[in-house]
């Protein structure tokens, strides 16, 4: 098992008091009672019906997301914790996220949070303008955002994340930058800061609000990165800043090729197994996306199948890329089971468009090559006529 990668825990609850317009995630307004009870035993099957892929195994964090995972009350997260304590092997100080909308979260409960099990705290706040807000369809205020970090600090969980957007609805740089200066005020460890997006399938995406020309967006981005580097945040992902040692180790797990077990509707999970001689062997999971369906669904975990190895150098590029200091040839070898060769062509080719460098081993995305990443993480797409060939 020590060549294995470490290994983590998704748990995802799906319900929000309302969708956002801009939000492609697996996310469903909350109509009715909450099944809170139901889905935390939905949980603990899924979970106790993957445990055995986790033999041996100890899992490094936990992350809450979702929807709006403060939806729950700490003592169905306490439950949750208990059961999965019993189900798996966790480190001693495994990081425990969850992902908090501002105004599902009653005054004084991160407190409890924190005696259920929760370490770290992802603050959903994307903008501190109320017009802003009102664009976005969020159902919280300024103050909301306010009053839950002081209560984080107050709670001793300074370890904690703002989710901020630019590039919003009749934005300018100047409004981005206050955005952002109101967010340092408030001393988070860690800031998410991502432009948005008209993504497929989205409210804005059928009916797009009006959004900064690409020009003005990157300057958008090219300030508050100096802004955010001036307070002490290093930019070490594509939109994530942290303190010193504040990184969120389970995404960190994600970019580097990691493995986890995903529990909850529409999550997914990867996991690496030694093969017999024959190298490494991914296998990825996927739950049903729809609540009711997952919570109907025959208990024991998800399906498992392999990913083919054509898929997996695109796989790894998708995630290491994003990381500002890239990946060494080692780590492509170690969680891939390939030779670097499987992607020399592609990571050479780009090194001479300018948008990868390598120095001793480590390859990394260029500053263009950052601003234009999906356009660098599609090279290594696999040829479909090669996949037909391979019978793949």
């Amino acid at each position: 098992m020590n060549g294995l990668p470490p290994l983590a825990l998704y748990l995802h609850f799906p319900w929000c008091v309302r969708k956002c317009p801009y939000c492609d995630f697996n996310s469903h307004t909350l109509r009715g009672e909450l099944p809170e009870a139901q889905y935390i035993e939905a949980l603990l099957a899924d979970v106790g019906g993957q445990a055995e892929r986790a033999a041996g195994r100890e899992v490094q964090s936990i992350f809450l997301g979702g929807g709006t995972p403060s939806l729950f009350t700490p003592d169905s997260l306490g439950r949750l914790f208990a059961g999965i304590r019993g189900l798996l092997a966790l480190t001693p100080d495994a990081e425990v996220t969850l992902e908090a909308n501002p105004a599902t979260v009653e005054r004084g409960r991160f407190a409890e949070y924190r005696d259920a099990g929760i370490t770290r705290v992802s603050l959903g706040a994307q903008s501190f303008d109320a017009a802003a807000l009102r664009a976005l369809g969020r159902i919280h205020e300024t103050s909301d955002v306010l009053r839950a970090a002081a209560e984080l600090h107050a709670a001793g969980l300074a370890n904690f994340n703002l989710d901020l957007m630019y590039g919003l609805p009749q934005q300018g740089v100047a409004g981005a930058l206050a955005d952002l200066t109101t967010a340092l005020s408030l001393q988070p460890a860690h800031v998410s800061h991502y432009q948005l997006t008209l993504e497929p399938g989205t409210l804005f995406a059928a009916r797009p609000p009006p959004l900064p020309d690409e020009d003005v967006a990157w300057s958008m981005q090219l300030e508050c990165q100096g802004l955010l580097t001036a307070h002490g945040l290093v930019q070490y992902e594509v939109s994530a800043y942290a303190r010193a040692g504040r990184q969120c180790r389970h995404n960190l797990n994600y970019w580097q090729f990691g493995d986890y077990l995903g529990a909850g509707a529409g999550a997914h999970g990867k996991v690496t197994h030694e093969g017999q001689g024959t190298g490494l062997r991914v296998e990825r999971s996927t739950q049903p996306r729809e609540p009711r369906r997952y919570l109907h669904a025959a208990p024991g975990g998800p399906p498992w199948s392999t990913v083919p190895g054509a898929d997996l150098p695109f796989e790894f590029m998708m995630n290491a890329l994003r990381l500002t200091e890239g990946f060494t040839e080692q780590l492509f070898q170690q969680r891939t089971g390939l030779a670097v060769t499987a992607a020399r062509a592609q990571l050479e080719r780009l090194a001479i468009q300018g948008l990868l460098g390598k120095q001793s081993g480590v390859w990394r995305a260029t500053a263009t090559g950052f601003r234009y990443l999906n356009d660098v993480v599609a090279q290594f797409l696999p040829d479909p006529k090669s996949q037909s060939r391979a019978g793949i």
